[in-house]
């Protein structure tokens, strides 16, 4: 049987994938300096604002929980959102991300922007950006990330809130673990499973931010409609939709809401949706009906480092099947540089 290359976008995936782990854990240890002021800010104002778009927002729904537990009152918010509707952002510590640091609404932010007494920091992995010219930044190892649909710049920034958690005084000892011997399983099975998906909805609770980016990781590869949606608010509803044609992801993790994500797993099965749920927990589910791969037990940073390697690896092997041309982009561009 002559199978067709592998699409070059996927190659260049691949390639950056291949690097996020080191790059990821030259930028924990690198940005101890930058980590320390952004720490000692979180200690007086108590308050955390994270601006981002797409996978830069993403990554700050994954950590908004872990710096919630930490004591610090943390929110995190599309930047297009804070233009149009803003939070008043006096007596807060403002983190902006952005990959690229180019961003058509990171620039029209540093722009129009008010002075304030809130300290301001970036994260980028463009040393050179505007982001890092305007604002004291953590600068990610290895460069901007230049295959579409972000792997290792979600990795990477990660890393970046890892210092600053480590900073305030969080063990990060776990995820750190996981950093250093990310684990890598076949998706074949996953894969399988989604044959005959036309739609796909991702859910998670406290790796709900894991969820949406893998979303739009998917919805970008694969072109097929993919969303996210919390766990909770899957259940209000958005329920009615779920059939053979509508694929169902989730990510479990070891606290708990790890039963929740058993119970939507199972109503989503009897549903007639195929499941797949990416598990961090102590006790995998089994069920006729669901796929299940598992990263051994985790919780918090560490849970994420697990599962987000094995979610890629499907999210862009998915795309491989269904497009011929995966990680190129016919609509988009890597930097978005129009509101």
């Amino acid at each position: 049987m002559n199978r067709q290359p592998r699409p070059q976008g996927a190659l260049a995936i691949d390639a950056e994938m291949a690097r996020q782990h080191p790059d990821a854990r030259a930028t924990f240890t690198a940005n101890h300096s930058m980590a320390m002021q952004i720490a000692a800010s979180l200690k007086k104002s108590g308050k955390l604002l994270m601006l981002g778009m797409g996978a830069s927002h993403a990554v700050a729904r994954m950590v908004e929980p872990l710096y919630r537990e930490a004591g610090i009152e943390a929110l995190s918010l599309p930047l297009s959102e804070q233009l149009g509707q803003p939070l008043p952002i006096a007596g807060r510590t403002i983190l902006l991300a952005s990959q690229s640091g180019e961003s058509a609404e990171i620039l029209r932010w540093l722009e129009e922007s008010p002075a304030c007494d809130s300290d301001v920091f970036g994260l980028t992995l463009a040393e050179n950006s505007t982001l890092a010219a305007h604002a004291p930044s953590m600068v990610g190892a290895g460069g901007v990330e230049t295959a579409f649909a972000a792997t290792r710049s979600l990795t990477v920034t990660l890393a970046m809130h890892m210092a600053v958690l480590d900073a305030i005084g969080v063990d990060v000892s776990a995820a750190q673990n996981v950093l250093r011997s990310p684990q890598a399983a076949p998706v074949s099975a996953l894969v399988n499973a989604f044959d005959q998906v036309q739609s796909i909805v991702v859910s998670g609770r406290t790796l709900q931010g894991a969820a949406e980016a893998l979303a739009l990781g998917l919805t970008e590869l694969s072109r097929l409609p993919c969303f996210a949606l919390e766990g909770g608010q899957l259940r209000h509803g958005p329920m009615e939709m779920l059939g053979p044609d509508v694929g169902v992801v989730l990510f479990k993790a070891e606290d708990a809401t790890a039963s929740l994500v058993d119970r939507m797993a199972r109503s989503a099965a009897e549903a007639g949706s195929p499941v797949i749920l990416f598990d961090a927990s102590s006790a995998p589910l089994r069920h006729p009906r669901v796929t299940v791969l598992s990263a051994g037990a985790h919780s918090g940073l560490a849970a994420i480092f697990a599962l987000l390697p094995l979610a890629q690896t499907f999210m862009l092997e998915f795309a491989v099947a269904r497009v011929s041309d995966a990680g190129t982009p016919v609509r988009s561009s890597k930097i978005t540089r129009s509101e």
